[in-house]
């Protein structure tokens, strides 16, 4: 049986001594602090996350596939350093039937080390034609105490998220619904001159190519997500005056396959605004190529802050739901950013 240390795989991004890998991962060409790609970050954990869980499906099922299931929570303690080398440490810190948790360490190197933060993804063996059928895999052995602390924090968290989520689609409380109910109140106001939340949106349109293709005849689930990512920025400066960063990444989730020749529709939504915070909602509905299959592909949650030049925050603006999806997508970000609020505190 293998351990969860002989999963473990490592990777550095030179951003400290490759100018041009430096130069790629550059928002805009000027040095300050916060001057990062996060999306093309996304793209590259992804990729590392699906080399590491193949590694171990390919000892056991030598022609086998893996595709990202979901990403959970990714909560960032530090800003990202664009000057500074990245440390990836990868492993697979638990295996079900057909799945695996991979966690993933990213640190800038150095004396000492700094936590940026710490991901966790959910892959899924394939195998069959078109990587369409789950496949049974052997479960890891834990060989110390460390390790089993490790599965069990991989199997309470990924419980514990679908708690959080599940929470997430009931009904509001009496305080949550007063809320809903001062923000639809106000837009009735004269003179009214807030923003509402149904101006607050930005889309896209892409078709997919076989340039894009990862698992046979399907896209490169990264290559979706940092594009989601990127809209989402662009969209949440719709209300956050200064400039506006990642804080966290609160979910993304995988629904259903993207193929070549799908037509993408990208929708971002600024759904709920709170002192320097900027929530987005990110879905990305995929249509085939004859037209007759519509289906959301993936849904996201990113909640940006609002900073000036050297990091500061800056508040935002409220946002007024007024449709029943909004009080949803609102009170949906509400109780997500509630969840882990605490934490927003040393971005």
């Amino acid at each position: 049986m293998t351990t969860p240390t002989e999963t473990s795989l490592n990777r550095k991004l030179p951003l400290g001594s490759d100018l041009k890998q430096r130069r790629r991962f550059m928002v805009v060409d000027e040095d300050i602090p916060g001057n990062f790609r996060f999306g093309l970050l996304l793209e590259e954990l992804d990729i590392f996350a699906e080399q590491t869980a193949l590694a171990y499906v390919r000892r056991f099922h030598p022609e086998g596939r893996v595709v990202t299931a979901a990403i959970d929570n990714i909560l960032l303690r530090h800003v990202v350093d664009v000057n500074r080398d990245i440390v990836m440490c990868a492993r697979i810190n638990h295996v079900g039937r057909s799945s695996m948790v991979v966690g993933i360490r990213l640190e800038h190197a150095g004396d000492p080390a700094t936590h940026i933060a710490s991901c966790y993804f959910t892959m899924v063996a394939r195998g069959g034609e078109e990587a369409g059928e789950s496949i049974a895999l052997p479960p890891l052995e834990y060989r110390d105490e460390l390790e089993q602390q490790r599965a069990d924090k991989a199997v309470a968290g990924r419980e514990e998220y679908r708690r959080q989520q599940a929470s997430l689609k009931e009904p509001p409380s009496r305080d949550e619904y007063e809320m809903l109910d001062r923000l639809h109140r106000a837009q009735e106001e004269p003179g009214f001159g807030g923003h509402r939340a149904g101006s607050l949106v930005a889309d896209a349109w892409e078709r997919m190519y076989p340039e894009q293709e990862y698992v046979p005849q399907r896209i490169f689930g990264g290559y979706l997500i940092r594009r989601a990512y990127e809209l989402s920025g662009i969209c949440s400066e719709l209300v956050a005056p200064d400039r506006s960063i990642i804080a966290a990444v609160n979910r993304i989730n995988f629904f259903h396959p993207v193929r070549i020749g799908d037509k993408l529709h990208f929708t971002s939504r600024v759904v709920f605004t709170n002192e320097s915070f900027v929530c987005v909602e990110a879905n990305i509905e995929r249509i085939s190529r004859d037209r007759t299959v519509k289906a959301l592909s993936n849904s996201c949650l990113f909640t940006f802050v609002n900073v000036d030049r050297e990091l500061n925050h800056r508040p935002v603006p409220p946002i007024y739901p007024a449709t029943y999806r909004e009080d949803a997508g609102y009170l949906e970000a509400y109780r997500s950013y509630q969840a882990i609020a605490g934490h927003y505190r040393m971005i």
